[in-house]
This record gives C-alpha cells, sequence and structure tokens, in this order.
C-alpha cells in the first residue's frame, strides 16, 4: 500500500523510458508490465460492449469494459470540500472553499487542466488515462522497500489433514496449479459485481511474473507459461527449482512431496548467504546490489532468471511461529533473508505446518490473489483437487539447486541489506484482534453495510485512542473499467466524527447515538458508491496535478496545507475476507500512521493493526474491541428488532 509517494508529488512526474533497462537477450515474454497501457487501445463504448468471443471467458469482457471515467470539475471539487470540513475550522475552510471556487471558475487553471486530462483519457490510443501515472507513482517508481510498504499477506488457517510441511506445501502447489491451469487456459470465469464482469488484466502478472529493479522506475516482467513450468523453493536461504509438469502431464502431489523433501535433505541445517535479503532493501540500493550480484558470476544472472520466471516461489521457512500475531509477522517479512519479495506471488509452509502467502503488489491488488489463496484453501478443505496417485514415481528428476556465485561485494550488499531489514523491521510493531464477539450475521441484523459498520467500529476506536478523527482511507475498487485498480473512498466525514464524539460523550442518548451512526453510515456508503463508479476525489485530483506542465505555477487549491493533510492517511484500510484466512494485512503507509486490514466473517471480525511501534499498534488493537463491545451493547438495544411471538 505505497501511497507515501503520492502526498509530495507538485509537478508532472514524465514516465522514463525504461527500454534500456531490459537486457536484450530476454527469454520470451508474454506481456510487459511497462507498456500495458497501449496494448489494446480500440475504443470502447459508455457501457458494456461486445465480448471478445475469440478469447476465454476470463479475459472475454476485458476491452468490452468501459473505460475509466474523468468526473466532472464541478463533482470532483464538491466531493473534495464536503471530504475536508471535518478536518478544518470555520476560517480555514473559508479559505480552502475560496481557492476551490478560484481554481474551478470558468476560464481558470482547473478548466484547462480538465481540457488537458480529457484529452488523455479520450485518446484512441489510451485504455486508461490513470495507469501509466498511477503504476509508476504509487509503485515502481517508490524507492522505499517493498517489504512493509507495498507487500501484503494472508495467515491461513492450520490444515488438520496435513501436519508436515512438506505434505501441506505439495498440497498448496497442486492446488495453486490446477488454478493457474485455469488462467492459462483462460477458462477461469471472470470475478463479477452485480453481475457485471470486472477486468482481468491483472491476472497476466500472477503467475511466472517478477518485478524488476531499476532507476529511476521498477518494471515488471511475465513470463512464457509454455515454456516455464518450474516452481522455485527456498529453503535455509537456498533457492531449488523443479518442474511441476513432466511429458505434458501433472507431477502428482506425493512426487511434489518428495521433491520437496529431497530439497530439505538438501538444504541440510547449514543457511548460506541470502541472496533473497537484497530483495528487501531500498529499491535503489536493490538494483546496485543486483548488478553487483550478476558481475560476480558468469551464470548468476541466469540463476536469478530461473527465481523471476518460475511459476511462484514456495519458502520452506525453519521457524515455527504460534499465535496469530507470530504467524501473521511471519507471513508478512519472516527473517528477510528466506525469500525473493520481487515474486508476485510467495506461498510460505512452516516448519509447525502453519501456513500463508505474500504477495507483491505493483501490479495486482489483493481481489485477484485473494481469489487465488481462498481457492487453494478451499478446495484443498473441502477435497476438490485431484492428487494423482499416492506412490512417488521412480524416476523423478532430481531438484536443481541454484549455486550462486560469490564474492566480496556480494557478501558486503548482502551484509547492508540484512542490516536494513532488521532495523525497519525492529521498528514495527503487529497485533491481530480476532473478535469473536460477532460478525457479519448480527451486523446484519442491525440492518447495516457490513463494510461500513467495521469502518465505523475503526473510526471510534482511533478517537478512543486519539481524541480525534484524521485522514482515513478504504480501498474502493474500480475493476468494472478497462485495467481499473482502485479508487480512495475517504472514510471521515462529518457525520462520522459527529457520531464518535457523540459515543464518548455519556450524555447523549442511545438513540441519538443511533440517529448519528446511521447518517454516519449512510455517508460513508453514499461514498463509497461514488468511489466504484470512478467518481472518488482522490485520482482524479492527482490527474489535475500531473496535467500541469513542468514551468506552469501549482493553483493555491494544491499548495494549501489541507490537500495534503487530506491524503495523508493516518488510517490505511482495506478488507478481504476468506473463512480459512487466519489473517491478512500490511503496514502503515504514512510514519504517524496504521495500516488496518479487517476481515469480515459470519461469526468473527478480524483486525490488523501494523505501525511504528511508537505509534503503540497494541493500544489501537485493544480499543478496536473496546469499540465493537460498545457498538454491540449499544445496537441490540435500539437496532434490533424484537423477536416476534410465537402463535
Amino acid at each position: 500500500m505505497s501511497f507515501r509517494a503520492l502526498s509530495s508529488i507538485s509537478r508532472p512526474y514524465l514516465l522514463s523510458s525504461f527500454k534500456n533497462t531490459i537486457r536484450p537477450q530476454q527469454p520470451k515474454i508474454i506481456s510487459n508490465m511497462l507498456y500495458r497501457n497501449y496494448t489494446s487501445a480500440a475504443a470502447a463504448p459508455a457501457g458494456l460492449g461486445q465480448p471478445d468471443l475469440t478469447k476465454g471467458p476470463l479475459y472475454r469482457y476485458d476491452t468490452a469494459l468501459p473505460k475509466l471515467p474523468v468526473p466532472t470539475l464541478a463533482e470532483t471539487c464538491a466531493r473534495y470540500l464536503k471530504s475536508v470540513r471535518p478536518l478544518l475550522n470555520d476560517k480555514e475552510f473559508a479559505e480552502t472553499t475560496a481557492a476551490v471556487e478560484e481554481f474551478q471558475k470558468p476560464g481558470g487553471v482547473g478548466e484547462e487542466l480538465q481540457k488537458r486530462l480529457l484529452a488523455k483519457a479520450n485518446d484512441p490510443k489510451t485504455v486508461n488515462w490513470l495507469e501509466d501515472w498511477w503504476n509508476d507513482l504509487a509503485y515502481f517508481g517508490y524507492r522505499d522497500p517493498v517489504v512493509v510498504y507495498v507487500s501484503y499477506f494472508y495467515a491461513y488457517k492450520d490444515d488438520r489433514l496435513r501436519k508436515k510441511p512438506t505434505q501441506r506445501a505439495a498440497a498448496i502447489i497442486q492446488a495453486a496449479m490446477d488454478f493457474r491451469r485455469q488462467v492459462v487456459d483462460e477458462s477461469l470465469a471472470p470475478e463479477m459485481a452485480k453481475k457485471s464482469p470486472l477486468d482481468s488484466s491483472t491476472y497476466k502478472y500472477m503467475f511466472n511474473a517478477s518485478r524488476y529493479p531499476a532507476k529511476p522506475s521498477d518494471f515488471e516482467l511475465a513470463f512464457d507459461p509454455a515454456q516455464n513450468n518450474h516452481v522455485a523453493v527456498v529453503r535455509n536461504n537456498q533457492f531449488f527449482v523443479f518442474d511441476l509438469i513432466k511429458n505434458g502431464k501433472m507431477l502428482s502431489t506425493a512426487d511434489i512431496e518428495a521433491q520437496l523433501d529431497a530439497i530439505v535433505k538438501l538444504a541440510g541445517n547449514r543457511k548460506e548467504p541470502s541472496i533473497g535479503v537484497l530483495t528487501s532493501d531500498n529499491r535503489d540500493v536493490w538494483t546496485e546490489a543486483r548488478k553487483t550480484l550478476i558481475d560476480a558470476g558468469s551464470q548468476n544472472e541466469e540463476l536469478l532468471r530461473k527465481i523471476e520466471s518460475s511459476v511462484f516461489l514456495l519458502c520452506l521457512d525453519d521457524s515455527s511461529p504460534v499465535t496469530r500475531d507470530e504467524v501473521s509477522r511471519a507471513c508478512w517479512h519472516g527473517d528477510g533473508r528466506n525469500r525473493f519479495f520481487d515474486k508476485s506471488l510467495q506461498f510460505i509452509v512452516f516448519e509447525n505446518g502453519k501456513a500463508g502467502f505474500l504477495g507483491e503488489h505493483s501490479t495486482m491488488d489483493g481481489t485477484p490473489t485473494c481469489r487465488l489463496n481462498d481457492y487453494v484453501c478451499t478446495a484443498l478443505a473441502q477435497n476438490k483437487i485431484d492428487h494423482g496417485s499416492a506412490t512417488v514415481s521412480a524416476n523423478l528428476e532430481a531438484p536443481q539447486k541454484l549455486n550462486f556465485a560469490f564474492n566480496t561485494a556480494v557478501h558486503k550488499a548482502i551484509e547492508t541489506s540484512e542490516k536494513n531489514f532488521e532495523e525497519l523491521i525492529g521498528k514495527h510493531g503487529l497485533y491481530v484482534q480476532n473478535y469473536e464477539g460477532y460478525g457479519k450475521g448480527l451486523i446484519k441484523k442491525f440492518k447495516c453495510s457490513p463494510d461500513a459498520y467495521v469502518q465505523m467500529i475503526i473510526q471510534l476506536a482511533y478517537f478512543k485512542m486519539h481524541g480525534v478523527s484524521r485522514p482515513t482511507y478504504e480501498s474502493a475498487q474500480v475493476r468494472k473499467f478497462q485495467h481499473g485498480r482502485t479508487e480512495t473512498c475517504r472514510t471521515v466525514s462529518t457525520e462520522s466524527v459527529a457520531w464518535v464524539k457523540a459515543m464518548e460523550d455519556p450524555h447523549v442518548s442511545a438513540a441519538d447515538k443511533t440517529a448519528l451512526f446511521k447518517k454516519a453510515v449512510d455517508s460513508h456508503v453514499s461514498y463509497m458508491a461514488s468511489a466504484v463508479e470512478g467518481k472518488g476525489c482522490d485520482r482524479h485530483l492527482l490527474g489535475l496535478r500531473l496535467s500541469l506542465k513542468s514551468h506552469e505555477a501549482k493553483p493555491k487549491m494544491f499548495s494549501q496545507e489541507i490537500f495534503s493533510r487530506s491524503s495523508h492517511w493516518n488510517l490505511s484500510t482495506s478488507q478481504l475476507s476468506g473463512e480459512h484466512f487466519d489473517g491478512y494485512g500490511w503496514g502503515e503507509v504514512v510514519p504517524d500512521g496504521y495500516g488496518v486490514a479487517y476481515m469480515v466473517n459470519e461469526n468473527n471480525l478480524s483486525f490488523n493493526v501494523a505501525s511504528l511501534k511508537e505509534m503503540h499498534p497494541e493500544r489501537l488493537h485493544h480499543y478496536l474491541k473496546e469499540a465493537a463491545t460498545d457498538m454491540r451493547h449499544l445496537f441490540e438495544q435500539t437496532l434490533l428488532e424484537a423477536p416476534k411471538p410465537k402463535l
């Protein structure tokens, strides 16, 4: 969730040409994130167009989806003013209103920037007007480590049938490969929202893909799945590969387990110098370290390519985390060494059989990988995976160890990255609040949107802790549009502030607190409804700012303190839910903020709170439970319908 780079943009950031960063002797590449903005440039109708029946179900509707709209200047300015009102006193709001009115006046700078943005959006070569800017500014051009700031994790519930780590890992691989098969042959149905298909273009960057470090911006490569059917495995910092498909047929789960057992034996108990920890560092540092590593041995670049082109990476950790907090931290970052953080997909299995997943965020948001992980866990739990013969094949080809060459410069780079990783992780705390008091079932009886309800839990908890409401980001999905990713839903509203204050005021009646709550929920639902239509204010304002030319003065609206403060996300939040997940999360996006990931399950609510230790995430963890309980006690009195008497 790397939004910290966006708040400081005041001039157009022109995308750099990356052609010189890619070496000419590349293997066959099926897709390249850098040029994705121009891969399907046919003009799209305003609504859903005709599906492309030459493609499988997964990608059939991608070019039929409407383009991401550009909101009108008036509606964005009005929405912006409404969103900042609770953050300002009357004098500050009057000054802000004057600056916004000056910006949007007829013939003013706002109209000119809007005209430029519309010209870009309506260019037949442009699939999505935001895409190139967003991918670079939020992800590829972002130079802080992907660990903590970009990557996100899922922690799985225990698999009671598979306690042995290599047994569970083999089953996960088998299930993930079944999902991959459906992605590659395009038979997977597209995700749907209210009977409308969602954009599936990012699925091309799910398997056989890796981020690459480069200056000034990284890039992503996806490799031909027909030519790359090997899985990469890391154990004790040592990397191995073996093919999962032999003679056109997928290995049985028993064969995969045997290969993993062989890797554990080959790796032994000795930990080698960690190539993976280099990927945990600042992106510019990793860019130089990668060059150093390649120069250290003639085979090193080819060995790196084996990892980067693999279907995904399996991390076999020798640690045994037990508690939710321990498992979540181990999935989030582990020891930093037994990983390769640039891989799009990393499945993690621990020595005690616990497991999880780590995703690299730059090319894909959480919903597709949530679908993948839910498929893996659900299909295994329901025994819907074909595991093949239980007898291990006699002629398995031994896994290949990737024997990297090291020199003094590489060892020094590893030492530096290890130190930087330890310092970064040492500053952070993570706490999981698995609230079992109630879940979606009871919230629906309150006749509330479960997501909006939980957003109000977070608002109340933050207010209890800090005595004030501050800017809050919730991710809104805009994949109903071509190459759509996310928009911001600004949770804090005049209504939410009035409600949290009332909740902490013993003199306000239960009826009044409930009435204020309903207004706060309605405000949030309304904003979210606009955001998913591509009509939040944040992405549009970003596009307008980036439409300024380098020699042009910045409008007063953009230079006001409130403009940057209103997108200084003290709370960065998002919901993804899965009944087979025991955790989900990421880090904060500003130093004085929190990353709060939450799951709304039928009978429980789960919150993952991550931040710098100085922000006391353990206290927000406590207040989330207190807020959820306070709300239950109130709404059971005021929102539950009395049971009907039996006749």
